[in-house]
């Protein structure tokens, strides 16, 4: 999905092309289908339709006003959801997108210390040496500023290389 350009939001526009209860059309909309158009994007409904926005008074109706658009040959994306059931304290509702991801090499590789481990213990006490023995006395300049903190730079990568172990993160890693 490199590049990929999806267009979303509250546009605020109400219109019967998204909303069957909305009778009218506006220009407003043909300026959102021509920008969205420019950019190979076209409006993608929700699997279930409903409301966006849920008016806060009487006198307004609930209205279809937060919309996606994605490319024409969207393929990456099988659907998007209404939410209303977990809105919370928002008068919209969340656009859920389902995003399909293939078997794909998803392995990562990092670098780490785990929490409250005998590397970490090793880890923070040469750091908090390194740091209280940095003569912080001399910055009188933007250049000494410059030099202190490249010592401390050199501070941490040293320890950490010391005490930081390779992690291979695969899809069937613990969380």
């Amino acid at each position: 999905m490199d590049n990929t350009v999806i267009l979303t939001g509250d546009f605020n526009i109400r219109d019967s092309d998204w909303d069957p209860n909305f009778q009218h059309h506006s220009t407003h909309t043909d300026n959102l289908i021509t920008i969205a158009d420019s950019l190979g994007l076209e409006l993608f409904l929700p699997s279930n339709s409903g409301p966006t926005r849920f008016a806060d008074n009487l006198h307004d109706a609930n209205s279809v006003i937060d919309l996606i658009f994605f490319p024409l040959d969207n393929t990456e994306f099988s659907q998007h959801i209404l939410y209303p059931e977990i809105q919370k304290l928002s008068d919209h509702v969340p656009l859920i997108i389902e995003v399909g991801i293939g078997e794909i090499n998803t392995n990562v590789n990092i670098w780490s210390i785990k929490k409250d481990s005998e590397e970490e213990k090793n880890f923070i006490t040469p750091l908090i040496h390194g740091v209280k023995n940095l003569n912080t006395s001399a910055i009188r300049s933007k250049e000494n500023l410059k030099n202190l903190v490249q010592q401390l730079t050199t501070i941490f990568e040293n320890v950490w290389c010391l005490y930081s172990k390779l992690k291979y993160i695969i899809k069937h890693s613990k969380e």
